[in-house]
């Protein structure tokens, strides 16, 4: 019976808590619903525990460094300060098992732990938005990249700050139990089953919980009719009033355009159907509202990175 694998998870004086949290609730509960083959999961202290976590937490480490030896995949969460020295013991640690092929993760400010440690020389690397000018000038070798929920390099794997942790941890277990395991385990964290690392950090202006009650209609309808042709006439006189006070609605309420607003819902239901079922590209060119599969494919890369097909492979949950 082959071994589960290991995932060890660095914990340290001044850990932050949230990103530390994520890769445990990830990586280190059980999931009956997956089966008995799933993570092995171990804290490996940086110092001797118990270690402060924020003002009114402790971690308690399972062992020290060593626990890194025979890891599968290590876990950096956000190191305690942006120019805090990282230790030689820690460093040396990292390199050898970069070295035997582990995968090496960060969240956030632990960028700054596998930066420091020369493994990013070169290579595609991210962290919270607030840090990634700081990063660029401190390492100038490494090719930062400002605006991304995650890059992978490798097996170098580096993530923006707090929630987008969560998407690097969902990745990583997508690529070693498949795109179904990992939609459940995003159910039961209540997460959108994926982001891909591309997608920007941050939108440009928030979207407000409340659209009013004619674009929530206009919403709802269209939405469940993506198939038909939506023109911005046709919205507009759905939810009842002119072009452009549709218009001004819109963008007031979710920054786009209306039909803006109408490619990013048919993507999705195309991403959707692509994840969940095995309707030829055809069919799902038409069921979300495109007029040729040509226009569609074209669209579907500009707005998620890649082609169709490719998206399948990937997110199939079929499986």
């Amino acid at each position: 019976m082959r071994a589960c694998p290991l995932v060890a998870i660095l914990a340290y004086d001044g850990l932050c808590a949230f990103e530390f949290g994520c890769a445990i609730e990830v990586f280190g509960l059980s999931r009956p619903e997956v089966g008995a083959y799933w993570y092995r999961c171990v804290v490996a202290g940086v110092e001797e525990g118990p270690l402060r976590a924020g003002p009114r937490l402790s971690v308690m480490p399972d062992g020290d460094l060593s626990l890194l030896e025979q890891a599968d995949t290590i876990i950096v969460p956000g190191w305690r300060g942006v120019d805090t020295v990282v230790p030689t013991e820690l460093v040396f640690a990292l390199q050898r098992a970069h070295a035997r092929g582990a995968r090496l993760v960060s969240i956030c400010s632990g960028v700054f732990v596998l930066a420091a440690a020369g493994l990013l020389d070169g290579r595609r690397a991210t962290t919270h938005w607030h840090h990634t000018q700081h990063l660029a000038r401190k390492y100038p070798n490494i090719r930062v990249q400002p605006d991304v929920l995650y890059t992978e390099d490798g097996s170098l794997l580096t993530s923006a700050g707090s929630a987008a942790g969560l998407d690097l941890c969902l990745h990583v277990v997508r690529q070693d139990f498949g795109a179904r395991i990992a939609n459940q385990v995003a159910r039961r964290l209540v997460i959108p089953a994926h982001r891909d690392g591309g997608q920007a950090q941050f939108l440009p202006r928030p979207v407000p919980k409340r659209p009013g009650r004619r674009l929530g209609a206009l919403f709802d309808v269209v939405r469940t009719r993506l198939d038909e042709s939506w023109p911005v006439e046709r919205m507009a006189l759905e939810a009842g009033m002119s072009a452009r006070g549709l218009h001004r609605h819109m963008r007031e309420a979710t920054g786009v355009t209306p039909l803006v607003w109408l490619l990013n819902e048919r993507i999705a239901l195309a991403r959707d159907l692509l994840e969940t079922t095995r309707s030829p590209i055809a069919e799902i060119t038409r069921l979300s509202g495109f007029q040729s599969e040509a226009g569609f494919r074209k669209q579907f890369r500009r707005l998620s990175g890649v082609a169709p097909n490719e998206y399948r492979r990937r997110f199939d949950a079929t499986g």
